[in-house]
């Protein structure tokens, strides 16, 4: 899960945005949970959360 949220304003007044990754999301979770649990933590911060996306990867090496 990678989520974006924004830190401040540049001095032209354009969101200043930035990441954080969270590792390690189980396969298994739904979309919703993810979200939910993102809102729920950026919910306890001062900054605003932008937006939540979800990375699968598969390892297709053998």
């Amino acid at each position: 899960m990678v989520v974006t949220y924004q830190i401040g304003l540049t001095a032209q007044g354009s969101p200043k945005l930035s990441q954080h990754s969270f590792p390690n999301v189980k396969s298994t979770s739904s979309d919703q949970d993810v979200y939910d649990v993102a809102a729920a933590l950026y919910g306890l911060q001062d900054y605003p959360l932008i937006s939540v996306r979800r990375d699968n990867r598969v390892d297709l090496t053998q």
